[in-house]
């Protein structure tokens, strides 16, 4: 009977060991082949003009310098906006109300923020901004991506403030020292490496982010530093240009979707690297 139970054990192990090295080895290959397909595309597109010039009309020479100020700067104000109040709110959660009932409700609405599909966020940004200013810019994108960035850094600054042991809190009340200072001087550099590390991955989650522009900031052939008109951004000129019947921007597309990746690649490595770091 123990043989025959032991034998069946293997099997289903087995089972369920081919099924699990199918699986990464199918996910290993598609990453494998988008990598290859961009930089097939990529590198050959890449040149200084994409740095130095705007994006061009059909048949004419230019770049992405336009897109890619625009795409950096959004998200730079974007992350700005969003981080403190991502870390402040992630903080309430795991110092002062965290097993209250209106920490359950924050904790549930958050996560719909973070499964929500992004273009639902766009359409929230128009009507709330767009409409009532009459035009598309620069700050209905910001905003959008703010929205983005907050529940990541919620869950992430959560997440890591319960991870440091409650014997430092203890200690710090211990010698008289208020629960604000406590956090500030403890608790925060305690998780410093978790909270930074949450910000990296929520601005390589807004890097490719093209729903929420199309219904905010739009896009701009020309170089314009207003953040009160419509503001060139990559995801959106990558998707313009890679729809359009034109080989040259075909080339400009392949290229901006390089350095997306790029980025998202450097971030991503840079959080692990810090990650490791504080264990």
């Amino acid at each position: 009977m123990n043989s025959v139970l032991y034998a069946r054990r293997r099997a289903v192990n087995g089972i369920f060991l081919v099924l699990s090295t199918a699986a990464a080895a199918i996910g290993i290959i598609a990453l494998v082949l988008i990598l290859y397909a961009l930089l097939k595309n990529g590198v050959g597109g890449l040149s200084a003009a994409v740095f130095t010039q705007n994006t061009p009309a059909p048949g004419s020479a230019g770049g992405l310098a336009n897109a890619i100020f625009g795409s950096v700067m959004m998200s730079v104000v974007a992350v700005i906006v969003g981080t403190p109040i991502g870390m402040l709110a992630g903080t309430w959660l795991a110092e002062y109300g965290r097993h209250s009932q209106l920490a359950f409700v924050i904790r549930f609405v958050n996560d719909i923020l973070l499964s929500a599909p992004s273009i639902l966020i766009g359409l929230f940004i128009y009507e709330l901004i767009v409409v009532r200013m009459g035009h598309f810019s620069a700050y209905a994108g910001m905003a959008a991506l703010a929205v983005i960035v907050i529940p990541v850094v919620v869950r992430t600054t959560e997440n890591m403030l319960l991870l440091v042991p409650n014997t430092m809190r203890e200690a710090a009340a211990s010698i008289g020292a208020p629960r604000s200072i406590a956090i500030r001087a403890i608790t925060w550099q305690a998780a410093r490496a978790g909270i930074v590390t949450g910000v990296l991955l929520a601005v390589a989650r807004i890097s490719g982010e093209t729903a929420p522009l199309l219904f905010t900031a739009l896009n701009n052939q020309f170089w314009s530093a207003d953040p009160n008109a419509p503001m060139a951004s990559l995801p959106i000129v990558i998707y313009q240009f890679a729809n359009s019947p034109y080989d040259d921007w075909h080339h400009l597309a392949w290229a901006g979707a390089l350095l997306i990746t790029a980025a998202v690649l450097a971030l991503s490595i840079g959080a692990r690297l810090i990650e490791s770091r504080q264990r």
